[in-house]
């Protein structure tokens, strides 16, 4: 070849290297300062980026709102502890305060909603259905001996009018503590199964004596309205006379069974809802105690109230 083809040769070369090396840094180049990306591309990014936005403040919402309600239900659940605990509390106090015979005005303010609440809620029922199923189950297991000289004692006071019992500013009062509608209802439910064991009693054959803390005076007036009442048929009806009106009810019902006992009596059981009719002596073999929401609002024990008996 001759000189001048090697020199042609050689500017070739080496310019198509020069051109190689500058296409491949030019392509460096362009990687390294960007991407390029469409449109579409661009667009679905943007869309992905809400989307984790909005699912992590949606996350945040929930989080928020389930710890609310956790704080909501653990404050529901300290104040039904603290219901239940006030409501056990009142219902210790009232079993005490029957037991000692204290007067209704030591019943805490606190208590008194608890007491409309039992009659309300449907507790007073559940109550009285019990302890009659207890009598009824209690005496399906006994019949009187022929001798005629097994008894039930019966207190018939819960029975008998309150405006024949209490002053007028008494019983004013006790309405201003419960609600119209829970008195009728206390009225109507005592009356219906208290009527419902003495029928039990009827029907098997006891001899059935009514006992009364009203003066011996009202004997007549008190027999006639148990008749038209639907409860007649008792063997004895006793209630206080002069020299009695003095007496503790306690000292005064026990009086009373010890002398039954003594003219040959066996008494059988004893139904009351006030616990002075169920303390002391001569109680016989069983006692019935009826539930007495009536209690928490009165104004105070019978023994307090002697002038209203006579």
């Amino acid at each position: 070849m001759s000189a001048y083809g090697h020199m042609m040769e050689r500017e070739f070369s080496a310019q198509s290297l020069s051109t190689r090396g500058g296409s491949e840094v030019g392509s460096r180049y362009t990687v390294e300062t960007g991407l390029y990306i469409t449109s579409f591309a661009a667009t679905v990014l943007i869309a992905g980026l809400v989307t984790v936005g909005v699912s992590l403040m949606t996350l945040l919402i929930t989080l928020a709102v389930m710890l609310r309600s956790c704080q909501t239900q653990s404050a529901g659940v300290v104040e039904t502890w603290k219901s239940t605990d006030d409501y056990n509390y009142c219902k210790t106090f009232a079993l005490h305060a029957e037991l000692n015979l204290l007067p209704s005005a030591s019943f805490p303010a606190m208590c008194k909603s608890f007491a409309v609440g039992y009659i309300k809620d449907g507790h007073y029922l559940k109550d009285l259905n019990i302890t009659v199923g207890l009598a009824e189950q209690y005496f399906s297991n006994l019949k009187p001996l022929p001798d005629g000289c097994d008894v039930v004692l019966m207190d018939i006071d819960d029975l008998l009018p309150e405006d024949s019992f209490y002053p007028y500013q008494v019983l004013h009062r006790f309405q201003e503590h419960v609600c119209s509608d829970c008195i009728e209802d206390v009225k109507y439910l005592k009356h219906l199964f208290f009527r419902q064991l003495y029928l039990i009693l009827k029907d098997g054959g006891w001899k059935l004596i009514f006992l009364s803390r009203k003066t011996e005076r009202l004997h007549n007036t008190t027999a006639e309205y148990l008749t038209s009442a639907g409860f007649g048929g008792w063997s004895s009806l006793i209630m206080r006379n002069d020299n009695e009106l003095q007496m503790d009810l306690p000292e005064y019902f026990s009086l009373r069974r010890s002398i039954l006992q003594k003219e040959g009596f066996r008494i059988v059981a004893v139904v009351s809802s006030q616990m002075d009719a169920l303390t002391g002596s001569s109680l016989g073999r069983r006692v019935f105690k009826l539930p007495n929401p009536n209690f928490y609002f009165q104004t105070g024990p019978y023994t307090e109230r002697r002038d209203v008996l006579k």
